[in-house]
């Protein structure tokens, strides 16, 4: 439970701070341009009528859009339980023997062994989600393993 609150409120800190820096820059941009406009507010008077600033708001909205998609994107491929970026890309399955390998994917793995993501890379019966697989304490099952072995002889 604790993970997926850290996994989630990470996710809320960088959508914070994307939405802080949108905004820094929005106000940053109005800071040149008269008549004084109130922070984080459009300016009015010059959207539609100069240019220059319809121009530099529409590439501020590029910005604060590309901002968000990539503070999402960089979620969709991190450990759910520790937040490091998954690592090891295999691909599984086949494009050409589907029925017999199964969908085509794309399989991530955490570092310390948390877990695994497998994204689908087709999509047939529509949007398909990402499945997270978790996994036990690898180091831990593997140590018992090495402590049987050493009772054996």
């Amino acid at each position: 439970m604790l993970g997926h609150l850290r996994y989630w409120g990470f996710l809320v800190l960088k959508l914070a701070l994307a939405g802080a820096v949108s905004v820094f820059t929005l106000w940053f941009l109005n800071l040149f341009w008269w008549p004084y406009t109130p922070p984080f507010h459009l300016n009015q008077r010059q959207f539609s009528y100069d240019l220059g600033y319809t121009t530099l708001v529409f590439v501020w909205f590029l910005f604060s859009y590309g901002l968000l998609y990539i503070s999402i994107w960089d979620q969709k491929y991190r450990c759910r339980t520790c937040l490091r970026k998954m690592i090891m890309p295999i691909e599984t399955g086949s494009w050409s023997s589907m029925l017999r390998l199964g969908k085509p994917e794309m399989e991530y793995i955490c570092r310390y062994g948390h877990g695994s993501l497998s994204i689908p890379e087709v999509q047939i019966t529509g949007r398909e989600k990402a499945g997270w697989k978790k996994h036990g304490d690898v180091w831990e099952e593997l140590f018992t393993a090495g402590r049987d072995t050493d009772r054996d002889q």
